[in-house]
């Protein structure tokens, strides 16, 4: 009994040492991210730099009407926000403010476009948002890097 507590210990020291959370956060940034930049690119014409496809405020002003903003105002500002975050989330940098931001969107989504995917869509992106927010971006993150040249 005793090999086999040491060795469950001994596993879970190794998930728990410092290199592993930081490929797990590395991991959850990319897929966080990952959404958010597909859905961003759905909203720009295909092959520009952040032109915005003029059929999305249609789309914003019907399917999405629930939004509390004007399409003039909702569709650049979610475009952007679909680009700026998840772009920071991959490198790592201001790690915490963009999962926050991301949150706030999902939220948003949730309240006044799709209230029916909280489960299991839109809880699973609070969640893994959430998680950034508290442990940050972790070792292989700008953030880390900008932390460690702070300190010396």
């Amino acid at each position: 009994m005793n090999r086999i507590v040491g060795f469950y210990d001994r596993g879970v020291r190794l998930a728990a040492s410092h290199i592993t959370e930081g490929l797990a956060l590395l991991l959850l940034r990319i897929a966080l991210a990952g959404v958010f930049w597909r859905s961003g690119q759905t909203k720009v014409v295909e092959g520009s730099f952040l032109q915005i496809d003029p059929s999305q405020y249609d789309l914003f002003g019907s399917e999405f009407s629930g939004l509390p903003l004007d399409p003039v105002f909702a569709v650049p500002l979610t475009t952007y926000a679909e680009h700026l975050f998840p772009a920071l989330l991959l490198l790592g940098l201001a790690t915490r403010l963009s999962a926050g931001a991301l949150l706030v969107m999902t939220l948003v989504i949730q309240i006044f476009v799709f209230p029916d995917a909280w489960w299991p869509v839109h809880s699973l992106w609070a969640a893994m948002a959430a998680i950034l927010i508290v442990r940050g971006g972790g070792l292989f993150s700008l953030d880390a890097l900008v932390d460690r040249m702070r300190r010396k």
